[in-house]
């Protein structure tokens, strides 16, 4: 049995820490062989800079996914381009720098994890239709590659459109797992010929927050209309995501279990007795 476990989206330096002070024990605890994080608001809650992306990797993340906050930081539009542990969303232009899948294997078993963009409610970009996107990719990848095992992660708001996913991919992949909400949804399932499948599989950062973020900015916002930045939170850290089960031999998942884990995490700043400014992590 292969077990992988999917995070949430990674919010903020909240999100590193949380994941430095419990990833650790939560691997070990559930035997995982492999472990992907969604990362698009890594930096400062929008995009991924290429030195967060460096510490997440050495933190224990195997694999990076993004969304459309993926190229918001300029560094990553040429690291990308160099590095496997990262991957953007399959449905981007081909002049679109990155890979948007990557073949592993796991226990003698190839496995492929792809990364696809929603297009309903995320209309900031011009998108082929993720639908075909995929259609067309896993007909290559069963080509090129024979018989492989493919893990989709689906970053959209649309719960509807990531539950047609669902049944599109029925028996053509082991795994959808949706992203992009921050919210850990209550709908694991394993359908009848073994594909697992979360609408969003939650965050990992602060728990008493607005997706991650400072409430009170956020109430601010909204009262004013004014355009604010969000700003990062530090209260109640969490880890949350799914440990998926899929048994290599039949090419099928097995079981999806839901993980949301509290763990402490302190503010850079107010571990500085000195009180200076500097906020690197």
């Amino acid at each position: 049995m292969v077990r992988i476990l999917f995070l949430g989206e990674v919010t903020g330096r909240p999100g590193l820490t949380a994941i430095k002070a419990g990833l650790e024990s939560l691997k070990e605890e559930y035997d995982i062989d492999y472990t992907v994080a969604n990362a698009e608001g890594m930096t400062n809650g929008f995009g991924l800079g290429r030195q967060h992306a460096i510490q997440l990797s050495k933190s224990g993340i195997d694999l990076i996914t993004g969304g459309e906050k993926l190229f918001y930081k300029v560094d990553m539009v040429e690291f990308i381009s160099h590095q496997s542990f990262i991957i953007r969303p399959a449905n981007y232009p081909p002049q679109c720098p990155g890979k948007s899948f990557r073949i592993v294997t796991l226990k003698d078993r190839k496995f492929v994890f792809i990364n696809l963009q929603g297009n309903a409610l995320l209309q900031r970009q011009n998108l082929q239709n993720a639908f075909l996107s995929i259609d067309s990719l896993l007909k290559k990848l069963a080509e090129k590659e024979g018989n492989i095992i493919p893990m989709v992660q689906f970053h959209a708001a649309a719960t509807a459109e990531k539950k047609t996913m669902k049944f599109f991919l029925d028996g053509r992949a082991a795994a959808v797992i949706g992203t992009h909400t921050k919210v850990l949804s209550a709908d694991e399932s394993i359908s009848g010929k073994g594909l697992a499948y979360i609408s969003d599989n939650g965050r990992v950062g602060s728990f008493m927050s607005v997706g991650g973020f400072d409430a009170e900015n956020e109430i601010s916002k909204l009262r004013s209309q004014l355009p604010l930045r969000s700003q990062e939170c530090w209260n109640d850290g969490i880890i949350q995501g799914v440990v998926v089960s899929v048994d290599e031999e039949r090419g099928r998942s097995t079981a999806i279990e839901r993980i949301s884990r509290h763990v402490k995490i302190t503010r850079p700043e107010a571990r500085n007795e000195k009180g200076s400014d500097n906020t690197a992590e």
